[in-house]
């Protein structure tokens, strides 16, 4: 009986952030480039033997800013019904069938940055000098003027971190082993750059300042679960084992002797 999981995908490159521009409410699109690496990820790390099984969804939550909403359309997941939005482009594979609900939250949106929207790290370090603030200037821990507080995205990732657990975790880890729907529990998150490492810190209960900095690339994956299979016991994932049919290894070793 697997340990339920969440998946949590930052969304693909966009011209901000290959810049490190801040980017938060503003709407901008994934780059060609950025576009070309999400659908390597999807043929990747997506499909029945692969770390992300579509059967195995229960849920999806996506931001409402279309860079994340496009880069959910790339990975290619074939879920029933039309998507919460109107879709921002095409994709040129077969989608992989998926019976999830995908859901748009704005729990999971990007950090409100306020006047801090669309400068780099050293540019708000020396905005702060000249108006008389500490330049040594840590989102974790000051938050952004105009914009957000530690507190207020803590309070975003707890209400859905609570959600997760009550809704689709803790069912599935008490249901018995055996049970099929036990096995159907798996969220998967696609959203932004620093809510999700913050998602990933109130995951385990460490406060943003306080853990290790963890980061995620544009188009990276990362994975939430528990030790022990226990709720009361958040972990991260650091790296997963691939799962080899190893009677399709040894037909592969037999032809690659011929």
């Amino acid at each position: 009986m697997s340990t339920p999981r969440v998946f949590i995908i930052r969304h693909g490159e966009t011209a901000w952030s290959i810049d490190g521009r801040h980017t938060g409410s503003t709407d901008i699109p994934l780059t060609a480039n950025g576009e070309k690496r999400v659908k390597v990820t999807g043929k990747a790390l997506i499909g029945d033997d692969r770390l992300i099984v579509p059967k195995k969804l229960a849920h999806i939550y996506v931001s409402p800013r279309k860079r994340a909403q496009r880069t959910f359309e790339l990975l290619n997941l074939g879920v029933k019904g039309p998507l919460p939005w109107e879709r921002h482009g095409e994709c040129d594979s077969k989608p992989v069938p998926c019976d999830a609900e995908v859901e748009v939250t704005e729990d999971i949106r990007e950090w409100d940055y306020g006047e801090y929207e669309g400068i780099t790290s050293p540019q708000i370090r020396e905005k702060r000098k000249q108006q008389g603030l500490d330049p040594n200037w840590d989102i974790w821990r000051d938050g952004c003027p105009g914009g957000e507080s530690p507190a207020d995205v803590n309070a975003r990732c707890d209400r859905l971190i609570k959600e997760i657990r009550e809704r689709f975790h803790a069912p599935a880890l008490n249901k018995p082993k055996g049970d099929p729907d036990a096995e159907r529990a798996d969220v998967l998150i696609v959203a932004h750059g620093h809510i999700l490492r913050a998602f990933a810190q109130r995951w385990t209960g460490l406060s943003l300042h306080e853990g290790p900095s963890f980061l995620l690339e544009a188009g990276g994956v990362g994975t939430l679960s528990y030790e022990h299979h226990n709720i009361n016991e958040p972990a991260i994932i650091l790296g997963s084992a691939f799962h080899v049919d190893l009677e399709d290894d040894a037909k592969l070793d037999k032809l690659e002797k011929m």
